[in-house]
């Protein structure tokens, strides 16, 4: 028997335990940024557009690198990928917790986006090395794990940025990556790579990459302060349109493709990928708005509350988002994806229009966070576990990794989008935005929910497949 068919080395719950913990301080890492925008615009001086990038920047990579990194996990081997990946993450975390102005720390995120990758390698690391039983429980672990680290960033970015630097909030996790990922390499046996005759899609990620990047340095210039001339927006569209254009006919031609186009054919697949847009760029306005409505000055209509309040004030709406990813494939399989969809569009639709005019006291806007998070999370995921079931086994893996890219891009688009709602609205004498800028905002990240309605009756047939 070759190496590439031989049984893998069988593994205790020592070293699956370390792959939690990696987990954990991954996502730790990932979720300090959202209680702490309002402060990290402050101390970098820049517009709510230009601080919705500092995260969009992480999400944007890790989009591109989530399909590369399973696909060199099966061919390498996911011990040796995810042990390379981490490195990358781990400069990045270094290189934000050195950054002295936006660029470093936007080039600090972007490679800290890597991290998105190390889900999946996980993964065939846990299916290689124990049972099939086991590895539902070491999956869970590890998804629960990450899952928990997004709490623990976003209780304690506050905490760690106004008692030692926002620097610091970066710092830790990133050391808390490296001594887990010494750990993972110690422990974790080596998994055998599979042989396999295709290549790697490189210059279909390059042009994809190229696109989406381009299209989010492009939006973020355009809604920034004092826009662009008609002319620059249209040769950023060019840009963008040739991108697009040269990856589509690139994928089509390649024998192993990046992303299989003919998936997004399929009527189940394309009407999902359009929902999951329609939804994640709701939340992602929702993700963006309230941070900078708690941290408003108190003085006026906001409650003037510091990193760590937001991050408290954020912490039931995480859970709420958490418990909704289990929720959510349940609620498919005994209603149906369409009726879960319809059921979470009405209640961000309805919450986020009241929120315009209702949002004086806290809680208004954390039980908003709330019934949002939810109601987001339950449509994202149904509409993942229904399209995983309306499809051939084989297409799979390709059909969620699509999924995954489409909620990446609609969050990083809605944060983008409510930005600039605020940047239009700013008062020009202090810069800083308006209440009415911020009902604008809540209002459109209603109104982007409902639109999923009329989504939803177009392509009725598509999403009951």
């Amino acid at each position: 028997m070759s190496e590439a068919v031989a049984s893998p080395a069988r593994i205790g719950w020592l070293p699956i335990g370390v792959l939690g913990l990696l987990a954990l301080a991954l996502g730790t890492l990932q979720s300090v940024v959202e209680p702490a925008l309002p402060l990290l615009q402050r101390e970098l001086g820049v517009s709510p557009a230009e601080g919705a990038l500092i995260g969009n920047a992480l999400l944007v990579t890790g989009a591109v690198v989530t399909p590369v990194a399973g696909k060199l996990g099966d061919r390498y081997g996911g011990k040796r990928v995810l042990v390379r990946l981490m490195a990358v993450v781990s400069a990045g975390g270094l290189m934000a917790g050195l950054a002295p102005n936006l660029p470093v720390l936007l080039l600090g995120q972007v490679l800290q986006g890597a991290m998105v990758g190390a889900l999946p390698l996980s993964f065939i690391l846990v299916r290689k090395h124990l049972t099939k039983g086991e590895s539902q429980a070491a999956i869970g672990l590890v998804v629960a794990l990450f899952t928990g680290g997004g709490m623990v960033g976003m209780l304690f970015a506050g905490p760690i940025a106004e008692g030692l630097s926002w620097q610091w909030m970066f710092a830790l996790p990133t050391i808390a990556i490296i001594a887990t990922t010494v750990g993972v390499a110690r422990l974790m046996p080596h998994d055998p790579p599979v042989r396999s005759d295709d290549g790697i899609d490189w210059l279909g990620t390059v042009l994809l990459s190229g696109t989406l990047l381009a299209f989010m340095l492009g939006l973020v210039t355009v809604t920034g302060d004092g826009g662009m001339p008609p002319l620059a927006i249209g040769a950023i569209g060019v840009v963008v349109a040739a991108l697009a254009t040269g990856w589509v006919v690139v994928e089509r031609r390649a024998a192993s493709p990046m992303v299989d186009l003919r998936m997004l054919a399929k009527p189940a697949m394309w009407h999902a990928c359009v929902l999951t847009f329609v939804v994640t760029t709701s939340s992602g306005m929702v993700l963006f708005l309230l941070p900078q409505f708690f941290a408003v000055s108190a003085d006026g209509y906001g409650f003037g509350a510091g990193t760590t309040d937001i991050g408290l004030f954020l912490l039931p709406g995480a859970i709420a988002g958490a418990v909704s990813d289990s929720v959510g494939g349940v609620a498919a399989r005994r209603f149906g994806p369409r009726a879960v969809v319809l059921a979470g569009t009405v209640v961000t639709a309805s919450t986020m229009i009241a929120l315009a005019s209702l949002h004086t006291a806290e809680w208004q806007l954390v039980l908003a966070k709330v019934l949002t998070a939810f109601a987001a999370g339950v449509g994202t995921t149904a509409l993942l576990a229904g399209t995983a079931t309306a499809i051939e086994t084989k297409d799979v893996g390709i059909a969620t990794s699509l999924l995954v890219v489409t909620r990446v891009i609609g969050v990083a688009l809605g944060a983008q989008v409510a930005g600039a709602i605020l940047d239009a609205g700013a008062e020009p004498m202090t810069g800083l935005p308006t209440e009415s800028a911020f009902a604008t905002g809540f209002a459109v990240a209603g109104l982007v929910a409902a639109s999923s309605l009329l989504v939803v009756r177009m392509t009725k047939k598509g999403v009951q497949a």
